[in-house]
């Protein structure tokens, strides 16, 4: 069984080793999670009696497969020079998920080490194990990727990406959860004029996003083809979608997600 270590126990730290811990392929005594402060290791080890929890990042990462960075990407030096001394190179893989610290960044800091790494991008639902996360990895093996890949899929789901991909699919699936909540907040308000309350509004609009969800979720289910299922001629559904797409719905979306990658800004 592949033990990991988390160095961080803050929202994305403290939700992997939650979701971990609730899965079936790593085992809660195998992993161990160190954060400075007491409040959030105090917290997990009360729901997850079995996890080690410490203040000690290096005696976190002894005797661990998979070392996991959840930490701020200012942050990074500080840690990874505090642990680099005690890494295994020929046993150990590391993980980061500090935003904009890419695989030639992460090569750099752990020089002279050469030793598999991984770049991640999960997004907040990852608390409720629903996150899409991306992976790319530098001197990696075909194992550890499905191994990775089978851990981050337990949480959500999960793709290996080339790393030139991983901006996109950082604002497709980080920043597309505000995008979507932004869609729930103005139907939910829709709803109201309507006349519903407004917390009934936020839950028919909720259920109707994990129910379009699951629409997709069969081979080969396209967005559009269950779109002209609702939309009968001269009917309410295309008269709403039309209106949207006067006010500039489908072009507003598209300019949202272009504008927040990283190198248009």
């Amino acid at each position: 069984m592949m033990k990991f270590a988390i160095i961080g126990a803050g929202n994305m730290g403290g939700a992997l080793a939650r979701g971990l811990a609730l899965g079936t392929i790593v085992r809660t005594e195998d992993i161990c999670v160190s954060n400075p402060s007491d409040g959030k290791l105090k917290s997990l080890k009360e729901s997850f009696p079995e996890m080690r929890v410490t203040n000690d990042n290096r005696a976190c990462i002894k005797g661990a497969d998979v070392i996991v960075l959840a930490v701020k990407p200012w942050m990074m030096d500080k840690v990874i020079h505090e642990i680099r001394p005690e890494i295994d190179a020929d046993k150990q893989t590391v993980c980061s998920m500090a935003g904009g610290v890419g695989l030639e960044k992460l090569k750099a800091k752990f020089a002279p080490l050469t030793l598999p790494l991984y770049y991640l991008i999960p997004n907040t639902a990852i608390a409720n194990r629903e996150s899409m996360t991306f992976m790319s990895s530098a001197d990696s093996t075909p194992e550890m990727d499905s191994f990775l890949l089978s851990v981050f899929r337990e949480l959500g789901d999960a793709m290996l990406v080339e790393e030139r991909l991983m901006n996109a699919g950082m604002v497709l699936a980080s920043c597309g959860i505000a995008n979507a909540l932004r869609y729930v907040r103005a139907a939910t308000e829709g709803g109201v004029q309507l006349g519903f309350r407004a917390g009934e509004a936020q839950h028919i609009v909720a259920q109707t996003l994990r129910g379009a969800a699951s629409l997709l979720d069969t081979d080969g289910a396209h967005a559009e083809t269950e779109i002209d299922k609702v939309t009968t001629p001269a009917g309410l559904t295309i008269r709403g979608l039309n209106a949207m797409e006067q006010a500039g719905f489908s072009n507003a979306v598209i300019r949202g997600l272009l504008a927040a990658m990283p190198d248009k800004n």
